[in-house]
């Protein structure tokens, strides 16, 4: 019975895309071939009594997917970080998508709360509010815990949206298909990886205990960050569909006019916003990968107050240390570096020449430095730093083009705050710490003292395994007596190795 639901939800979804005038914008953005655009056509154009209207004050794709209803709003929201994948026009307009719909009634979310958390409403929460915010997933309440008296935000899956976003994500796997079939040749599209993407974002949004210890661990990383906090997860209070966290008091981050009225430096505040995002990339590895403004407030002492867990960004020690020197690079416009950090991490193929990649990358930094300090922007160096290396053969990474779109937002909500903000100053200090703690001689021993470690705990067993090995060398016939004496002088090598090792490792550690 699925394969005729994904036809009808195929064919709403062309209509919708041709009545709302999306059609041509995104078959255009993607470079669709010919093929690919009679099918869609065909999907669509016929269809168009069947397709939604949308708000006509919306840009075409925002106004078909909004219309389509919360998966593609969703979806939507997701190419909006994926530049790479429908191009750099098309992403901004994506980013225009608001997150919120009619709420569903306070009944249904007390229902699912008591089923959640397995007790009656009045026993957990007083005061449990009506709506304050409803997004395509969930929508949030203010309460008051029945134990502590303590004020605090219930967020609440929608009923029945589990169900509601698999139909839509088999009809995206479907037309991902489609599009695979009948456009084999143009890579850019990805179909079936960005569908991957989307599914894996969205389930993890769909289960609130991700999202809850997501909260969790950011809130651990920043303990020595004062000027951030995030609202404390409240873990007895929250389950699959319910996430219970303190409530968060402060002016919207968007209101600037009412920040300067309460007495707030907005410069202190904006260089915080674009200081602590970088700190959090760099130094932890994971960053709060939706930093726009509706996710953040600005508290009674000028503390940002970050909240909306369900879009994170990580990334790897080793590849922060890379873009750690890619950064400082651009920074004292040292191309040449810059170019030989790609070479050396085996992000650009060993047979490009590097003298050609570096004067590539001056054409790429030179003009950005060129510009008056409240045009410079980070996020814009990324975006064409990740052209120019598409170009010489690097493969798009999905973590960094997060990271990028991630960067083009915290700088939007830093201008915001403070116009003349210059970038290059607040960011250099966090890149030069950052490379200062991670890669010179310092990070060099914290990297030796922990491999030293890893092997020491393999000490015990190193000679068995050892042993085996050369057993295995020597003896390839299962019932050949093993020539035991051949391993005597390697195996005690081995073993020696791995005890001085761990004797450094210990010595080290103190």
């Amino acid at each position: 019975m699925r394969g005729p639901h994904n036809i009808f939800r195929l064919v709403r979804m062309g209509a919708t895309l041709e009545r709302t005038g999306a059609m041509n914008v995104i078959l255009d953005a993607y470079d669709a071939p010919w093929a690919l655009r009679v099918v869609a056509k065909v999907l669509g154009w016929p269809f168009q009594w069947l397709g939604f209207k949308g708000d006509d004050s919306m840009p075409p794709a925002p106004r078909a997917l909004t219309a389509l209803g919360p998966a593609y709003i969703k979806f939507g929201q997701i190419l909006s970080t994926r530049p790479d994948v429908i191009g750099d026009e098309l992403a901004m307009q994506m980013r225009v998508l608001q997150d919120k719909l009619p709420p569903f009634p306070l009944e249904e979310a007390r229902r699912t709360i008591e089923q959640e958390l397995e007790r009656p409403v009045e026993e957990i929460f007083a005061d449990l509010s009506d709506p304050v915010a409803a997004a395509s997933i969930a929508q949030v309440h203010k309460a008051t815990l029945v134990e502590t008296g303590e004020d605090v935000a219930v967020k609440v899956l929608r009923p029945g949206i589990e169900k509601a976003f698999r139909k839509d994500i088999d009809a995206f796997y479907a037309a991902a298909r489609i599009v695979d079939t009948f456009a084999p040749g143009a890579k850019r599209l990805r179909p079936l990886d960005v569908i991957e993407h989307f599914e894996g974002v969205v389930l993890g949004e769909l289960d609130l205990r991700l999202e809850t210890s997501a909260a969790a661990e950011f809130a651990d990383n920043i303990t020595d960050d004062p000027a951030i906090t995030v609202p404390l997860v409240k873990w007895g209070y929250s389950s699959k569909r319910v996430m219970t966290l303190d409530w968060a008091e402060g002016l919207p981050a968007g209101d600037v006019a009412e920040i300067v009225a309460a007495g707030h430096d907005t410069k202190t505040i904006g260089e915080n916003v674009l200081r602590m995002f970088l700190t959090h990339a760099l130094r932890d590895g994971y960053f709060h990968a939706d930093m726009h403004q509706g996710n953040l407030k600005i508290g009674d002492n000028g503390q940002i107050i970050a909240f909306d867990f369900g879009i994170m960004g990580r990334i790897d020690e080793y590849t922060r240390r890379v873009y750690a020197e890619i950064l400082f690079g651009f920074i004292r416009r040292d191309y040449q570096r810059v170019a030989e950090v790609h070479f050396e991490a085996g992000y650009v193929p060993a047979d490009k020449d590097v003298d050609e990649f570096a004067r590539a990358l001056r054409a790429v930094g030179d003009p950005i430095f060129g510009m008056d300090a409240s045009h410079i922007s980070m996020g814009r160096l990324l975006s064409y730093l990740f052209e120019v290396t598409e170009k010489f053969g690097m493969e798009t990474r999905t973590e960094l083009i997060l990271l990028q779109r991630t960067m083009v937002v915290v700088e939007g909500v830093s201008r915001s705050l403070y116009p003349q903000i210059n970038i290059w100053e607040v960011a250099r200090p966090v890149v030069e710490g950052y490379i200062k703690d991670s890669i010179g001689p310092k990070a060099l021993a914290k990297d030796l003292i922990k491999t030293a470690r890893i092997l020491a705990r393999f000490g015990p067993v190193l000679p068995q395994m050892a042993e085996a090995a050369l057993i295995r060398a020597h003896n390839p016939e299962p019932d050949q007596k093993p020539k035991r004496q051949m391993g005597i002088g390697s195996v005690a090598g081995v073993a020696v190795i791995a005890g001085a090792l761990g004797y450094l490792a210990a010595i080290f550690a103190g």
